[in-house]
């Protein structure tokens, strides 16, 4: 491989300068490259792309590209003289170059390829033109999916125990790791210490707050890749204990119910992992439990006391702490007297009742016997009448003969009832109307005339 020594790369950038001094011709070419720092994959091939252009008549187009690492001098890798590319022997089947295109194909890509490539460019035309440029070339190793270690596995107790979570990835290059909690970037805390790499993550302390799903995210150029998600085992508690009731009136931590009425306790507290809840009731200045679970049924009317004093206790065996809270049940007769109020308004309410029905009864028997009685009034004076009386109807029926007027005749009366008059016992002949007598009570009056025999009527 032939040399290129920084000395010679010295002398040709100052000729360059030197001649633009003099004549103003480097300016004419024009080298462009896209990136100064370019990130490849290994095992992936590379292409460097380079654009040249210059304003000058050109007899001949020289390309060379030439290849270093820090603290060594450039290598010669091939070079282009018009048509023909003039590579390294040792490199001919890795590096391609087709002019008069300048671009660099660099196929397959390792990590030894990694440095400093630098393409030249002269043009030789009424003079010689030159221009040059330097590409950084990083290959970088794809990241494969980090795992997440804990330490210790088992769990810890708050306020007691530390936590260190450890990321570790198979394969990747140049990689920056980031702790995630929740779904969000984790950053350094009093609670949270990390590594120089940020590849560890300690917690000192451990407390309740830290309890969460943690991951590794870790990334590099090319590549990103997060850890599976872990929830560090932290047992705290018991916190926030308190004792709640299905029913009845809850003031502070008394409770008031009625005799008679089942009441439910529940008592609860946050605590990991959950505690053992005891329920315990003081009577004459001793306690005992009564029960265990988070649940507990009062039944008052089962109870001689009128105030029972009772208290909730939760345990955590694995923190060992425990927490107590004390409540009073005071059962009242309320609902009896109630209940009582109930049956003395249902009796009450059943005497109106009754009382309303018997007026009602005799009401309407009372209506029926005024509208039926004056027939039956009527009818007996019909019958007690002699029958002297039914001859003076003759004189209202202008016959001879009584035999004509043989029959039944009834007497109408329709009085003014706009004016409501009353008619005297003179107004109709032979009639036992009672002076001051309202003829709106009488409706019809039924006269039966029974004439006498005509053969003793001849006789005579």
């Amino acid at each position: 491989m032939l040399s290129w020594s920084p000395l010679a790369n010295f002398f040709w950038d100052l000729q360059c300068k030197i001649y633009f001094l003099l004549v103003g011709i480097c300016s004419a070419l024009k080298l462009t490259v896209p990136s100064h720092t370019i990130h490849g994959i290994e095992g992936q091939p590379l292409h460097l792309t380079v654009d040249y252009d210059f304003n000058a008549t050109a007899s001949e187009i020289q390309i060379i590209w030439l290849f270093e690492r820090p603290q060594s001098n450039p290598k010669y890798l091939l070079g282009s003289v018009n048509q023909t590319v003039v590579p390294d022997l040792e490199y001919q089947h890795k590096f391609t170059l087709i002019p008069p295109n300048a671009s660099l194909m660099i196929n397959p890509l390792h990590i030894s390829d990694e440095g400093n490539y630098i393409v030249k460019i002269n043009v030789r035309g009424n003079g010689t033109i030159a221009a040059s440029q330097k590409i950084q070339v990083a290959v970088d190793v794809p990241v494969t999916k980090p795992t997440v270690h804990t330490e210790p596995s088992s769990g810890v107790v708050e306020y007691v125990g530390n936590i260190t979570l450890k990321c570790s990835v198979g394969k990747g290059t140049r990689l920056v790791y980031q702790w995630m909690k929740n779904g969000k970037p984790l950053h350094a805390s009093p609670n949270y210490t990390f590594s120089s790499n940020n590849a560890t993550l300690l917690m000192v302390p451990v407390v309740k707050e830290d309890i969460g799903n943690y991951s590794c995210l870790v990334s590099n150029p090319i590549s990103a890749m997060e850890s599976e998600i872990i929830a560090p085992t932290i047992y705290y508690g018991p916190y926030g204990l308190r004792v709640k009731s299905d029913k009845g009136l809850n003031v502070g931590a008394v409770f008031t119910v009625d005799m008679g009425e089942v009441i439910l306790f529940d008592c609860s507290a946050d605590s990991n992992p959950p505690n053992t809840y005891s329920w315990i009731q003081r009577a004459d200045n001793t306690t005992h439990v009564i029960k265990y679970g988070p649940h507990l049924e009062v039944v008052p009317d089962k109870v001689a006391q009128k105030t029972i004093d009772y208290m909730c206790r939760a345990f955590n065996n694995m923190t060992g702490k425990r927490d107590e809270t004390h409540f009073t049940v005071i059962v009242t007769s309320v609902g009896l007297e109630k209940l009582a109020q109930e049956g003395k308004s249902l009796s009450s309410l059943a005497v109106i009742t009754g009382i309303s029905l018997f007026l009602i009864l005799a009401m309407t028997f009372l209506f029926i016997w005024k509208r039926y009685q004056p027939h039956k009034v009527i009818q007996q004076k019909l019958q007690s009448r002699p029958a002297a009386d039914y001859r003076k109807a003759q004189t209202f029926s202008g016959h001879q003969s009584a035999l004509d007027d043989f029959g039944i005749y009834e007497f109408v009366a329709i009085p003014d009832l706009a004016s409501g008059s009353r008619v005297s016992s003179q107004s109709v002949p032979g009639s036992d109307f009672v002076p001051g007598q309202d003829l709106l009570s009488t409706v019809y009056e039924v006269i039966q005339h029974i004439p006498e025999q005509p053969q003793q009527d001849h006789q005579q």
